[in-house]
């Protein structure tokens, strides 16, 4: 039998609920991850007990979704400190009431939610058969639905009618998707079948719903999963960029693939960070629009750059993500193809880098790399050497503590201000027109050197 080391807190709210005469499991995400061995998230619980019941039997309790049967137990410290197997340090857990879904009408969420005693029929509502199993340490593993089975061949697998399953909720067809992209498994073929055939109910999904999968899909370790979703009709609701993307070839020597295949290369060779992936995801997206064929034959992208940063704006305002992932991913998506060909252009380097910002000079590199192995081999000698290049003028601006910016002049606006000058646009034009001078020759940012030139800039 499979045993899973439930935390304290968990198990003692099971057997509270058991003593009190109710049914109690640990269920869902919890129980496949333990027995896939990873560290679960959360430890959801469910119960035949109403929310009401759950409340009596606890002291401290939160309604946090009691409409939908959820009641919020905080479990008292003096738990842990009896017992002598404290390794999970968890004081609230989520207790849900067995239940069973009414009709429903917008792909989205029940119109209505009774509470029932079975077990099976709670289980029966659940997504995949990985994620429809219970356990407690009485009875071992509730498994009615295979997702054992499922689980050792490595397959996503609807609960019964996967069209009834993704009636309940359209945002499941992208969840299929984004599990199998996490767990590197296979969606089953009538999983599939029934995707294709809704995938348009995506259309009904909150954008910050459709966020939140397709950022755990393009962070997991098989963002390439992305071309399933796109094959399956998904990305054409959630992200028709992406088939724009999917659908323009890159006739160029420096390329090997479709702008969405090399994509899907750049996002394979970045970190697993959200803003990297996100910025390999759409640093080309504006490469359908900006195509053009010269008369030999030879596709080009002029300004695919600046009109991506514009594009993935967009996109990620859509996809209500925060404005500091936007402004970090568009940041990269202006800038990833900057390069030069010796360290004789060190005064253009240090703009670039006043540009994107020397804190974000590593994401620039990870991202240039990655889009490095995603091209030919076509000139690979040349593009190399110009990364060795960015990367010694980035390692000497750093170690000369080089001026990048107007707040690493050695004056600032009260010196200008002790000059006679007064704060507006005269003082910010004059900073700006010392920090040029510094970017060409950084050696003379020196305070007296730089109160000298302002002076023979104001006559005085």
């Amino acid at each position: 039998m499979v045993k899973i080391d439930i935390p304290v807190g968990a198990k003692y709210i099971i057997d509270k609920l058991n003593s009190a005469g109710f049914e109690a499991y640990i269920v869902g995400g919890c129980v496949r991850d333990s027995i896939l061995g990873k560290n679960p998230n959360d430890w959801d619980i469910t119960t035949s007990a109403t929310p009401y019941e759950v409340k009596n039997i606890f002291r401290r309790t939160i309604d946090t979704g009691i409409q939908h049967g959820t009641v919020t137990v905080l479990v008292d410290k003096s738990v842990f400190e009896q017992s002598e197997k404290n390794t999970h340090h968890d004081y609230a857990f989520e207790v849900t009431t067995y239940r069973v879904d009414g009709e429903y009408a917008d792909h989205r969420r029940p119109n209505s939610v009774e509470f029932t005693t079975s077990l099976e029929e709670d289980l029966k509502r659940r997504d995949f058969t990985i994620n429809a199993m219970a356990y407690n340490d009485r009875e071992g593993v509730i498994d009615i639905f295979g997702g054992m089975e499922d689980l050792k061949q490595g397959v996503i697998r609807c609960v019964g009618n996967p069209s009834d399953r993704f009636d309940e909720d359209a945002l499941r067809i992208l969840r299929a998707v984004r599990f199998a992209a996490q767990l590197g498994f296979e969606i089953h073929e009538d999983t599939k079948t029934a995707m294709r055939e809704q995938a348009k109910f995506l259309k009904d999904i909150s954008a910050e719903r459709i966020q939140v999968e397709l950022t755990k899909l393009i962070t997991s370790d098989n963002p390439d999963r992305l071309i399933e979703a796109y094959e399956l009709g998904l990305t054409k609701i959630i992200l028709p960029e992406f088939d724009e993307m999917m659908n323009t070839p890159q006739n160029n020597p420096y390329h090997l693939y479709s702008v969405g295949v090399h994509t899907i290369k750049v996002m394979e060779n970045v970190p697993a960070d959200m803003v990297l992936r996100y910025s390999a995801l759409l640093h080309d997206v504006a490469k359908p629009m900006t195509k053009t064929t010269g008369e030999d034959g030879v596709d080009h992208f002029y300004n695919h750059q600046p009109e991506g940063a514009k594009v993935a704006r967009k996109i990620l305002r859509r996809l209500k993500l925060d404005n500091n992932t936007i402004d970090r991913t568009c940041n990269l998506v202006l800038n990833h193809d900057f390069y030069l060909d010796s360290e004789t252009q060190s005064p253009a380097f240090r703009r670039f880098l006043g540009r994107l910002g020397i804190e974000n000079f590593s994401d620039y590199m990870a991202i240039r790399k990655a889009d490095m192995a995603g091209q030919s081999d076509y000139m690979l000698e040349v593009k190399e050497a110009s990364t060795k290049v960015l990367e010694a003028l980035y390692q000497r601006a750093i170690s000369e503590k080089q001026c990048i910016k107007i707040s690493d002049l050695a004056i600032n606006g009260k010196d200008l201000m002790e000059l006679g000058m007064k704060p507006g646009k005269e003082m910010g034009d004059m900073l700006h027109y010392l920090l040029e001078q510094v970017l060409d020759e950084p050696k003379k940012n020196e305070r007296d050197n730089l109160i000298l030139m302002v002076k023979e800039k104001l006559n005085i």
